[in-house]
């Protein structure tokens, strides 16, 4: 297990009780836990927290600072990019139709399926036990609910909500639902960061000149 410059990283803790195959890539201070597993050829980020019997299936790509928090399952060939949550239990599949066995009853193998992905953009966040159906890609800085089912590509700054997931409003940067102005603008009432929607996507807006 080494960094993509084949070093070992510096600062990386992995518990006794994990299990990361010699072929990931596991780079500078991130920290697996108790029987969490990271399987060949998956790549791991900078500063990455990939909690207890959490799983990163083969070529799975995480960025840095990504969080898998307690038992979160993550197949391949799903791609992370930089600040991801995945809440406990959250799962992300990658079957599209999935079968134990062919039509003809035999029990399938790899070279019997072709596995799809999730794409999670910069800084999403997946709530516990939330399930995204792959092929589906999640915005940046969206919020998928606790609980919920995505089965279709989510907007940046979305707030999806149930079974199958559905929009119900924008969150920021913080994670928090924005107030509406009016007139297709909304405001953070953490940041004061203002957004502008139109035509079903929204649109940060830069900060007022001065």
């Amino acid at each position: 297990m080494t960094d993509a410059h084949g070093a070992q990283p510096d600062g990386v803790r992995i518990a006794a009780t994990a299990d990361v195959d010699e072929r990931a890539t596991i780079r500078s201070g991130t920290r697996v836990w108790h029987l969490a597993q990271i399987r060949e050829d998956a790549s791991v980020g900078r500063d990455c927290v990939i909690g207890r019997g959490a799983y990163v299936g083969p070529g799975v790509r995480l960025g840095d600072n990504v969080k898998l928090q307690n038992h979160a399952l993550v197949y391949e060939p799903a791609e992370l990019a930089d600040g991801v949550f995945v809440g406990p239990a959250a799962v992300l599949t990658n079957d599209e139709y999935p079968r134990a066995v062919t039509p003809e009853g035999r029990l399938k193998g790899g070279a019997d399926w072709t596995a799809v992905g999730v794409v999670v953009g910069e800084g999403a966040a997946i709530g516990a036990r939330a399930v995204c159906v792959a092929p589906v890609a999640i915005g940046r800085w969206a919020l998928i609910a606790a609980g919920a089912v995505v089965t279709r590509d989510v907007p940046d700054f979305a707030l999806m909500v149930g079974v199958p997931a559905r929009r119900v409003g924008w969150v920021g940067r913080a994670g928090e639902p924005l107030a509406a102005k009016g007139d297709g603008r909304y405001v953070c009432p953490r940041t004061a960061t203002e957004y502008h929607e139109q035509a079903g996507r929204l649109t940060e807006l830069p900060p007022p000149a001065g």
